[in-house]
């Protein structure tokens, strides 16, 4: 009975791990597809439950059925089938645009990639029970050590993953860890060293699936890079490129910088051509391209919401010598290495919480290690509360917030309050917005938080055009101030120092009261911050899905 429940415990403390694992791996694989947002976690969360609650029940069956150690050897060789799938299975779907809404969309892709492993996983544990119980009158005693151990594998497998195994070895590693683990423990466990015909059934479906899950990868990513699959006719060429595909993520021949850090999957790319027809080299974060570098030209400014973050430092920088700026998002130092080369006097201090991006813009973005730039790698509202020095920034750019992800503890009215503290009392926050003017929701509550704390008339919104009628989904900057901002004389310096078009339209006070009656907003705090909520109409208006 002992040994019984000793391997029964060996073997759930493996399966709770790598269902833990696989979970929490989950989130970081589909980040690039649908980035990471309270939608893609409740979809994770909610799918892989699901898989081991069904699991757990049609387990039970099987085990009343087959109540056998190799019923519990197939079912880990299958599981880690499963965990291989995950990898070709997202390449596959990850990208296909379901003509549905966003919530829908993340759903599907969700079930499709990791509802059979869950299931599978899930099934593990009744059959389990099953073969350690020959005893009724020690059966708690017996439950009571599976499912702890079950339990402590769990934990162990969350703390492992969060903490070491993705900044160690990368998701996709990570799986192929877990499959060949699981894949074993079926071969031990499942009693086929001492059976020759198991033992070589067991065999052929391994070479099986090192032959047909490569080529369902090889399949995902031509689906995706049509015209650029070459088809060798040596076979082993052939199946190392379709491994390739099937286990790393499809990265295009411009991409010369991939890693997966605890935060975001980074990626650096060589692109199109600036101004000068200088290589411009972009940075992207999970699914989206957060910056465009010109290495030859540190004043190249791609994006327009950094142009009109210049124009602001532009008109106020005169009378402010040297002034000291705070940013709270790095992305790739585009704007604090444009301040850098334009304003050597300036003190600059760079929250980003990835340390990992850091590193990629120092050694490939044109930030030097030896940069005036103070960069400090932690969530920018810790770095805010625990900064001591009290109205001390003259700018306070906020970068952070991006289309499906935003860190709703960097939007509530607490966190407004500690910025209006760090600003000297003439001191600006800058932070853009990415929503749209008709439909969306989060811009008008962001404004409407900000004017909790700096009053009404001294927050405003800066657009890229001044027909906001017309203006769908865009990229904004608000604007607030503890004092009046006289806007007529922003513009009116800036264009007289430009001498062309500014970028910036400010929105006047009225029409951006009318706005605010309009739109559809909530005041945010640190209780009720329902940002994801309020982003989605972008998700939906941009790709066209329904409700």
């Amino acid at each position: 009975m002992r040994k019984e429940v000793i391997k029964a415990s060996i073997v759930v403390f493996i399966a709770s791990f790598c269902t833990l694992v696989i979970e929490l791996v989950a989130g970081r694989i589909m980040a690039p597809y649908v980035g990471v947002s309270l939608y893609t976690w409740t979809s994770i969360i909610g799918v892989i439950l699901a898989g081991i609650s069904i699991g757990a029940y049609l387990g039970g069956l099987l085990a009343d059925r087959y109540p056998r150690t190799s019923t519990l050897g197939w079912l880990l060789f299958l599981s880690g089938i499963g965990a291989f799938s995950i990898s070709p299975l997202t390449n596959l779907v990850g990208g296909v645009h379901f003509e549905t809404s966003l919530m829908v969309r993340i759903l599907l892709i969700t079930t499709i990639v990791f509802f059979a492993p869950g299931c599978i996983l899930g099934m593990i544990s009744p059959v389990v029970v099953k073969l350690a119980l020959n005893n009724l009158a020690k059966t708690g005693n017996v439950v009571g050590k599976i499912y702890a151990f079950s339990t402590l594998g769990a934990i162990l497998g969350t703390f492992a993953t969060g903490f070491y195994l993705v900044s160690w070895l990368g998701t996709r590693q990570i799986l192929i860890t877990m499959g060949i683990i699981l894949i074993l423990s079926g071969l031990i466990f499942g009693g086929f060293l001492g059976r020759k015909r198991a033992l070589a059934l067991f065999s052929i479906l391994l070479v099986l699936l090192f032959l047909v899950l490569p080529l369902a990868g090889l399949y995902g990513y031509a689906a995706f890079r049509p015209g650029e699959i070459s088809i060798s006719t040596s076979p082993l060429p052939a199946l190392g490129m379709a491994y390739g595909y099937a286990f790393k993520p499809p990265l295009d021949e411009d991409t010369y910088f991939f890693k997966e850090s605890d935060f975001y999957t980074i990626k650096l790319k060589r692109s199109i051509k600036g101004n000068h027809g200088n290589p411009l080299e972009s940075l992207v974060l999970d699914h989206l391209v957060h910056s465009y570098t010109d290495l030859k030209d540190p004043h190249y400014l791609e994006y327009e919401y950094i142009r009109i973050y210049e124009e602001f430092v532009r008109w106020q920088a005169k009378n402010r010598k040297p002034f000291k700026a705070l940013f709270i998002g790095g992305g790739g130092y585009t704007i604090p290495r444009y301040i850098e080369s334009k304003y050597p006097e300036a003190e600059m201090d760079v929250v980003e919480i990835d340390p990992e991006v850091t590193r990629a813009v120092q050694q490939h973005l044109g930030i030097s290690e030896k940069s005036k730039i103070r960069s400090h790698n932690m969530d920018g509202r810790w770095f805010v509360m625990n900064f001591k020095e009290k109205g001390s920034f003259d700018f306070i750019f906020g970068d952070a917030f991006n289309d499906l992800s935003i860190p709703y503890h960097l939007t509530t009215k607490e966190f407004a309050v500690q910025l209006k503290a760090l600003l000297k009392p003439d001191g600006l926050l800058l932070a853009n917005v990415i929503d749209s003017m008709k439909n969306g929701a989060f811009m008008p509550s962001y404004i409407r938080t900000l004017e909790e704390v700096f009053g009404k008339g001294n927050v405003h919104l800066i657009t890229l055009s001044s027909d906001f009628d017309s203006i769908g989904i865009s990229t904004c900057v608000i604007v607030a101030s503890p004092q009046k901002l006289d806007m007529d004389h922003f513009v009116k310096a800036v264009k007289k120092e430009k001498g062309e078009e500014m970028t910036s339209h400010v929105m006047p006070q009225e029409r951006l009261q009318k706005y605010l009656k309009e739109r559809r907003s909530v005041v945010l705090t640190d209780d009720y911050a329902p940002v994801d909520n309020l982003i989605a109409p972008i998700f939906e208006e941009r790709f066209g899905y329904q409700q």
